[in-house]
């Protein structure tokens, strides 16, 4: 049985952790890396460092402050924000990071994700995707959410597979920092139609939630912040809770 990730997500704005409800609203959560280093004590699977103001700023992912993260932690570390470039790509990855995440750039300019998987490896590229139900219909969101597009999530995600991703994030704008829980019918169709590991993001707010989404879809890691970062359960209790109730997970330290 393939194990589940628990990831714990770091949005930098500013240098600083932050957080909001739906990409808004943002808040303090911390400092960076102290929170890094901290879940990687507490045995979290992977970390996900996602620069949001990079692209609407139009600038590059902060290299300095991912290299410190880096040097803090001992677990595979995926970074995304103002990434356009295989240049860019170099860049993180000099820096400590494992893999990178693309969004935005990836779906103006989708011939990235081949170049990228060319360049670094499928297992380089995670192609996140931001999720908004709008009608109906899930939908992929640009620029941290801001920009709506037509292009449904399940075509975008097929499409992210066909040209090289090896993993797609998947973040449903509508339960981001709500604690409502994943969005389980996009977590769940997505999964269901790529070949590729999908992680579920956006609306965990309890030990339940992780639990549901690993039973009721086919995702293979489940993604949070607000959970972890104002401590409102610590990662060995997420994981041993999931133990308990026959998830297998990765990596399981006394609680």
């Amino acid at each position: 049985m393939l194990k589940k990730r628990i990831i714990p997500c770091l949005d930098i704005k500013d240098g600083r952790t932050v957080k909001g409800i739906s990409f808004v609203n943002l808040r303090d959560a911390g400092d960076p890396v102290e929170l890094a280093r901290a879940y990687a004590e507490q045995s979290a699977d992977e970390l996900v460092f996602l620069d949001i103001s990079a692209t609407d700023e139009g600038r590059k992912t902060l290299a300095p402050l991912v290299e410190k993260i880096a040097n803090a932690i001992n677990i595979p570390f995926t970074v995304g924000g103002g990434i356009t470039t295989r240049e860019d790509v170099s860049v993180l990855i000099s820096s400590g990071a494992d893999k990178v995440s693309v969004n935005t750039a990836a779906i103006l300019n989708p011939p990235l994700i081949a170049e990228l998987a060319d360049e670094f490896g499928s297992q380089c590229v995670v192609v996140a995707i931001d999720a908004k139900l709008v009608d109906g219909t899930w939908v992929v969101s640009t620029h941290g959410g801001k920009r709506v597009t037509t292009l449904p999530a399940i075509t975008w995600a097929r499409e992210a597979e066909r040209l090289g991703a090896g993993e797609i994030l998947l973040t449903s704008v509508n339960r981001d920092g709500t604690g409502e829980g994943f969005s389980l019918d996009i977590t769940s169709a997505v999964s269901d139609n790529v070949n590729i590991p999908v992680i579920a993001s956006g609306g965990a707010g309890s030990p339940e939630h992780f639990r549901e989404v690993f039973a009721e879809t086919g995702c293979t890691a489940a993604l949070a912040a607000t959970l972890f970062h104002y401590g409102i359960i610590k990662i060995p209790e997420l994981k041993d809770f999931l133990m308990r109730n026959n998830v297998a997970v990765r990596n399981r330290p006394p609680v």
